[in-house]
């Protein structure tokens, strides 16, 4: 604790950093951020934007970079993005901004950041273009934990020649994020054809009769072929349980 104290009168450390690594989170104007989220568990914290205000969320993301020198958003509208630029732009005009448009997903980075690196692969599989939403949030997060992801889009079961085709580049990876909407079938599919983990991300595209995604989260759940399964559109969840994967296929090849 000396340590950490002696850093912040020195000006090396912030109050926010050490309140940190004290806590373990960071109380902020826009409420609490979880720092040590990362460090517990394998998978950083996100803001998500759904349900704040532009400038709740731009206060978040500023609390996250100055505690952990990164911040990811995700579910960001445009005003979000406009807030949170204004507000780094003032605060921390030397982080790096790189925004995942179509995803809604942002990522700020400190110049002091080091940013993890995996001996491990993620694909992120689309069965259209219609799935890219979520599918983009799944490989923002796989790739912000470290593995190497490769997007492999438009492989539907409306044409399995299109899938056929891509069956040796999904067997290279570690994990599969299978995205799919209206009634679901890609996953089951890859998960009887490749001999990875397969993790579902069913998407709320498809309409009446089990539209909204209900009838691919159904689909997938009754899958008779081994796979994993996250909630509709659950982007962030699916990437994050991959980059989980990846992780310990990592450790694996340091042994």
């Amino acid at each position: 604790m000396r340590d950490i104290l002696d850093a912040v009168a020195a000006g090396e450390l912030s109050p926010e950093a050490a309140e940190a690594k004290l806590r373990g989170y960071v109380t902020g104007e826009a409420g609490r951020f979880d720092a040590a989220r990362e460090r517990r568990s394998g998978v950083p914290e996100a803001v998500l934007a759904d349900g704040k205000t532009p400038a709740e969320v731009a206060a978040l993301v500023a609390t996250s970079l100055e505690s952990t020198d990164r911040a990811i958003a995700t579910r960001l509208t445009e005003e979000h993005v406009r807030a949170v630029r204004e507000r780094l732009d003032e605060e921390a005009p030397a982080a790096s901004i790189r925004l995942h448009d179509r995803a809604g997903v942002l990522v700020a980075r400190s110049p002091d950041f080091e940013p993890p690196a995996l001996d491990a692969s993620v694909a992120v599989v689309t069965a259209g273009t219609s799935d890219a939403v979520p599918a983009g949030e799944a490989a923002a997060i796989a790739c912000e934990m470290g593995a190497d992801v490769d997007r492999i889009s438009d492989v539907g079961v409306a044409a399995l020649t299109r899938l056929t085709d891509q069956l040796e580049r999904l067997r290279e990876h570690d994990v599969l994020v299978v995205a799919a909407g209206r009634e679901g079938a890609l996953p089951t599919v890859v998960a009887g054809l490749v001999d990875v983990p397969v993790i579902g991300l069913p998407v709320s595209t498809g309409y009446g009769h089990g539209g909204e995604g209900e009838a691919a989260l159904s689909g997938m759940l009754q899958s008779c072929t081994a796979l994993s399964v996250v909630n509709v559109d659950a982007g962030f969840t699916a990437g994050a349980q991959a980059g989980l994967v990846a992780r310990r296929a990592d450790a694996a090849r340091r042994e």
